[in-house]
């Protein structure tokens, strides 16, 4: 019944372009239109200044350029320092010479959360901006990172769901015979496409009044989503389920994440709404 139900993998060639020895791969071209598709959409909240009435926007649309170099090395350098820790502490002891091999895969999204925080916080203090402002059009641009990336792991055939009967379940090749659930799409669908719907109507109801509003929905959101996505996802080979058979290491550090978005969210609701023009807060 099982393989009646599945739905074969489709046969992407990873590679999407060649160049004689050099092969450009769809992995790759998603994490750089993500990138550039975020900034585009940065600088565009940037020259509305109804998002920021009363006052005007905190720095000009140019300068999101430069913070999404900082934004992109906080996320590569956290985002590896992230799954060195949390996912494979053990293996990385013994074999520290692997810790660079970005390219053999190994990134965690929490960890890459933090260090965009880190790079965030550098760039503000740098350029005398305000740090949550900066924070929530970061947070406004990211889900649109997050569904390209999340359609390349679909695309890779990687970090797939587990075994399924339902209908759309998906033979991965590298994951066995059994169908399973494309989680990857559910989290393109979820952190991706419903995320930045809900902090693009809260952006024009006036979030942006608000510092660390938007900041703390998205850490809410994606925290809700990925907890949930994790009951359909396959936890990691090397760690498998944690603390009684259910936990997985994805749902344990979105916990802390959720906290802080509601922190966050409290926060900036307890006050009234700033004058972006005056305030830094």
């Amino acid at each position: 019944m099982l393989e009646l139900a599945a739905i074969p993998f489709p046969q992407f060639d990873p590679v999407a372009i060649r160049i004689g020895p050099v092969a450009i791969r769809w992995y790759a071209l998603a994490y750089i239109a993500g990138l550039l598709l975020a900034v585009l959409y940065a600088k565009w909240i940037l020259r509305r200044e109804e998002f920021f009435r009363p006052g005007r926007p905190f720095m000009p649309p140019e300068a999101m350029d430069d913070f999404m170099l900082w934004a992109m090395l906080g996320v590569v350098l956290g985002g590896r320092l992230g799954y060195v820790l949390f996912y494979a502490p053990g293996y990385f002891l013994s074999h520290p010479q692997d810790i660079l091999k970005v390219w053999q895969g190994g990134m965690s999204f929490h960890g890459g959360f933090l260090g965009v925080l880190m790079a965030a916080g550098l760039f503000a203090r740098r350029r005398g901006v305000p740090f949550w402002r900066l924070m929530d059009i970061a947070a406004a641009a990211t889900p649109i990172g997050l569904f390209l990336g999340r359609i390349a792991n679909f695309i890779n055939g990687e970090l797939w769901g587990r075994t399924t009967d339902v209908p759309w379940g998906v033979v991965f090749p590298a994951a066995g015979p059994q169908p399973r659930h494309p989680s990857q799409l559910y989290e393109a669908a979820l952190e991706g496409i419903v995320l930045f719907i809900v902090l693009h109507v809260l952006l024009r109801q006036g979030a942006l009044r608000r510092p660390g509003l938007l900041s703390g929905v998205f850490a809410l959101g994606y925290g809700l989503s990925r907890f949930a996505i994790e009951f359909f996802r396959e936890p990691d080979r090397q760690l498998g389920f944690l603390y009684g058979g259910w936990l997985t290491m994805g749902m344990l550090l979105s916990v802390p994440l959720m906290l802080i978005g509601l922190w966050l969210i409290a926060r900036a609701n307890a006050r009234p709404p700033a004058d972006q023009a005056s305030q830094s807060a």
